[in-house]
């Protein structure tokens, strides 16, 4: 289940970072920042090294990064591999990346755990239901289920030993929208990690990865919007402290801010794929904390799709650190996995 934005990367809900920095006592490491525009949103890097490689090589590597992944996996531009492979009809046997190859099993692993709540083929339905276009309509269940019949994982095969990778319908197509920016934050991350840098905070469209502490050895502090704001006047709903030497990402989705009425009902732009149709819980908001940025920004789409009480159930099962924030009724209420809860590596400020 990937939402629609009319850029590269979806427009995931916005987790704001809180303050990143703050200044010590005697002389602190230099802060290093690096900001800017890509794949259709903006991306803040902040980091700091006793000692550290030139920030411009630093940076030099930070773009060499995105022209890499852009090459790879925008749908926007023809010359893409992911493009060409839309494009195609061919159901022969190609080769793919490693990175490619990883992001489908990440994709088939979630949609087989969610039962097909997460299916990143699922463009033509929203196609069918106008988002792409932005020309709303209600489509009938027979236009519904005829999409149906021609998307879904299960028609992308891979073989691992050759690093190939087909599908099994002619006009099959993917889109690596909904895990674009945890993937992006991953690989951002890396170049960091090769320079040598382990204190660091990559946001990329709201979403990101914290490590370390700040240079005067205090805790990271980082918010998640209010997910009824208006975008110009974004608000805290909640702040969040991270502790973790490793490294914590973030990766939040939701249903608001895209959607359309009609016949006096209003429809989501969360379309749940095993009906084909958008999604009617209450649900607005999910968060997922983990370890792998591209993991988690799967999770925090399927978790849209699955609504609170199924997506609580699976978090439980499968041991995922989820906050979620419902809408009951224009009341906003909260709730939080169990791992969340126990983990002590993440504290939810009361």
């Amino acid at each position: 289940m990937i939402s629609v934005s009319p850029v590269f990367w979806r427009q995931s809900a916005l987790a704001l970072a809180a303050a990143l920095f703050a200044s010590s006592c005697s002389q602190p490491p230099l802060v290093e920042k690096v900001e800017g525009f890509a794949q259709g949103t903006s991306y803040h890097i902040s980091w700091w090294k006793q000692g550290g490689d030139d920030p411009a090589a630093i940076e030099q590597d930070f773009n060499a990064t995105l022209a890499q992944i852009d090459k790879e996996l925008s749908t926007y531009r023809d010359d893409s591999y992911i493009s060409a492979f839309n494009h195609s009809p061919s159901t022969q046997w190609q080769s793919a990346s490693k990175d490619f190859i990883e992001l489908i099993d990440i994709a088939k692993d979630i949609d087989t755990k969610t039962q097909g709540c997460y299916d990143p083929t699922v463009g033509p339905l929203f196609d069918l239901w106008g988002f792409q276009k932005n020309i709303l309509n209600v489509p009938s269940a027979e236009q519904i289920a005829a999409i149906k019949a021609a998307i879904g994982m299960d028609k992308i095969e891979v073989d691992h030993a050759g690093m190939r990778i087909r599908k099994t319908v002619p006009g099959l197509q993917i889109s690596f929208s909904s895990m674009g920016e945890g993937y992006t934050i991953g690989k951002l991350s890396q170049v960091l990690e090769k320079h040598g840098v382990t204190n660091y905070l990559v946001e990329f469209g709201g979403d990101m990865k914290i490590k370390g502490r700040k240079p005067d050895g205090a805790k990271w502090r980082i918010a998640i919007q209010n997910p009824t704001a208006k975008r110009e006047q974004a608000s805290v709903y909640q702040i969040i402290t991270i502790d973790d030497a490793s490294g914590v990402t973030l990766d939040t989705s939701g249903t608001y801010r895209h959607h359309f009425d009609a016949n006096g009902k209003r429809y989501s732009h969360i379309l749940d794929p095993r009906s084909g149709a958008p999604v009617t819980h209450d649900l607005i908001s999910a968060s997922v904390f983990g370890t792998d940025p591209r993991v988690s920004d799967a999770w925090a789409t399927a978790m849209l799709c699955l609504g609170q009480q199924e997506g609580m159930d699976i978090a439980q099962k499968e041991g995922l650190e989820v906050f979620f924030i419902q809408d009951d009724n224009g009341k906003l209420t909260n709730s939080e996995s169990k791992a969340l809860a126990d983990t002590s590596r993440i504290t939810l400020e009361k």
